[in-house]
């Protein structure tokens, strides 16, 4: 299982969205998808539905070059509502 940690600016955005840690966990372990960053070969981005929440998408963000991964934004992607 790999280790992960949250920036401080992932902290931030979790709670104003209230995003909880073991969604967070769930998604990152098990993804339903995963997708590079459009921009930059470093971050990958995670994505799985949350059934308690509506089944909405989530989307992690995170950075696979530093020792342990490291969760830089996560949010509801609005545009994942139709993932496969």
């Amino acid at each position: 299982m790999p280790d992960f940690d949250l920036t401080a600016h992932a902290r931030t955005v979790i709670a104003e969205r209230s995003i909880k840690e073991e969604w967070l966990e769930r998604v990152f372990l098990n993804p339903e998808k995963v997708e590079p960053d459009r921009g930059d070969p470093a971050p990958q981005h995670a994505l799985g539905r949350i059934p308690e929440h509506g089944n909405r998408v989530l989307r992690i963000v995170y950075n696979q070059s530093v020792k342990s991964f490291r969760i830089v934004p996560a949010y509801f992607d609005r545009a994942r509502m139709d993932m496969p």
